[in-house]
């Protein structure tokens, strides 16, 4: 069944239910205070002449009382203390007399309904005791009931239309108005589907600031985000493709070349080098795309503790050094305080020993590495920075992008495979901080890192 069907029925069921108490709620009302306005109006009428006979009883006022109701749809009856009829303003039936009947040996001093029930009875009636110098009794008063329910009927048919018109119009107007609604979501549920076909061009129009919005501008996203996905995907399979089929082809070549009879084992051994140097920028780039698959499905993990971090980086200089030592390069720490923080130590060294990798491959004979750590608050700020070859400005929103590289040529020299800042940046979001570079191209390159020192607590 279709949602719009689904929000009529539900929509029409509740609103009906709710229409048809007002009305029964209103027909009571109604059929009930007409009833009783007939009950008091008998009644009333049945007192006032019993107040005209206590103040003058005469036959010529029994007869101008008969005389008034027999003008009306009323029937008044004057009997004695003994129930004897002494005047009627028209015939009594049996049903009167059975109501009268009702009366016999009671005392009503005032007055009072003996017959209430319109629906069953034929009558309704009122009895109301005089008592005078002459003469005592009492005077009924009878209505006829089949007007009355003449009257109920054609109520209940004036209701009955109302409720099936009401019925009609509800129905109409909550399939408009679930077709207005819903069609947001037919035009949403057709860009999903279009989406899970594989062809992420979809537009959706604007559906306001509801929720209705909310979730159509999400699914905009969502394709968008795919559209982009997509296109990353491809680069990035047409990206390793290369960065695997250039080592493989050095080892392919230099093998088949060492395999050669006739050369000297000095070429041979030349040869063999090559090939291990390719075999392990192979091993290289496998495992930094086995680290990304662990990130990106969150596989892998993250044990925090707390680090002090002056002598972690001592430990880190002590690690590093000797490279920087071998290029005559000069590698410093600067730790002025003794700070915490609360992170996994392997992660973290593994952050710094990508950049600290860069900015020994990038940087010049005869310069210097300085890493600072600094404190901000409750946050711990790593500066590195370095006097390499720089990085335009251009290319540094770039930079953090999978298997991208600034100078391809020059990475490929130094066996740069373009995934290690990639990484860096994904184990710093994974401890909850941020990464930002700045860069002038022939002057350095300076890395800033912060993090917060302890874990958030739920």
């Amino acid at each position: 069944m279709k949602i719009s069907t689904k929000l009529t029925l539900y929509f029409t069921a509740a609103v009906f239910a709710l229409v048809v108490f007002i009305l029964f709620f209103l027909h009571e009302n109604i059929v009930n205070s007409r009833i009783e306005e007939e009950m008091a109006a008998i009644q009333s009428r049945g007192e006032s002449h019993r107040d005209v006979l206590q103040d003058n009883y005469s036959p010529q006022t029994l007869q101008h009382i008969a005389l008034m109701e027999s003008k009306t749809d009323t029937v008044v009856v004057v009997t004695d203390q003994e129930m004897n009829p002494i005047i009627a303003s028209d015939r009594v039936t049996p049903q009167m007399q059975r109501i009268k009947e009702r009366a016999a040996g009671a005392s009503y001093p005032g007055s009072r309904l003996l017959e209430d029930d319109y629906r069953n009875s034929d009558y309704i009636a009122s009895v109301s005791s005089f008592d005078t110098d002459s003469q005592t009794g009492y005077i009924f008063m009878f209505k006829e009931t089949g007007p009355l329910r003449a009257l109920v009927k054609k109520l209940n048919s004036h209701f009955l239309i109302a409720g099936g018109l009401s019925l009609i119009l509800m129905l109409v107007l909550h399939f408009i108005l679930s077709k207005i609604l819903t069609r947001p979501l037919v035009k949403m549920k057709t860009a999903t589907e279009t989406i899970s076909r594989g062809n992420y061009n979809v537009g959706l129009p604007p559906a306001g600031n509801d929720e209705l919005g909310q979730l159509s501008n999400a699914i905009g996203k969502l394709s968008q985000d795919l559209q982009t996905l997509k296109s990353e995907r491809a680069e990035f399979l047409a990206s390793i493709s290369h960065e695997l089929r250039t080592p493989l082809t050095y080892v392919q070549g230099y093998t088949t070349v060492a395999l050669r009879e006739g050369i000297s084992d000095r070429e041979r051994g030349e040869y063999l080098k090559i090939i291990g140097e390719e075999t392990g920028t192979i091993v290289k780039l496998v495992e930094n795309l086995f680290e990304l698959a662990k990130l990106d499905e969150n596989a892998f993990t993250i044990l925090k503790e707390e680090v002090e971090l002056c002598p972690f980086l001592k430990g880190l200089h002590s690690k590093v050094n000797p490279a920087f030592l071998a290029k005559n390069m000069r590698l410093e720490f600067e730790c002025r305080e003794n700070l915490t923080i609360t992170a996994d130590p392997i992660r973290l060294e593994q952050i710094f020993l990508n950049l600290l990798d860069n900015a020994r491959k990038y940087s010049e004979e005869d310069t210097t590495v300085t890493l600072t750590v600094t404190r901000n608050g409750d946050r711990v700020i790593f500066t590195l920075k370095d006097e390499g070859i720089g990085i335009d400005q251009a290319e540094i929103p770039n930079i953090f992008n999978r298997l991208y590289r600034v100078e391809k040529s020059r990475s490929r020299e130094l066996g740069g495979s373009g995934l290690g800042l990639s990484i860096v940046k994904e184990l710093v979001e994974a401890h909850k901080g941020d990464i930002s570079v700045e860069s002038t191209p022939g002057k350095g390159t300076t890395v800033h890192i912060t993090m917060p020192m302890k874990e958030d607590t739920p």
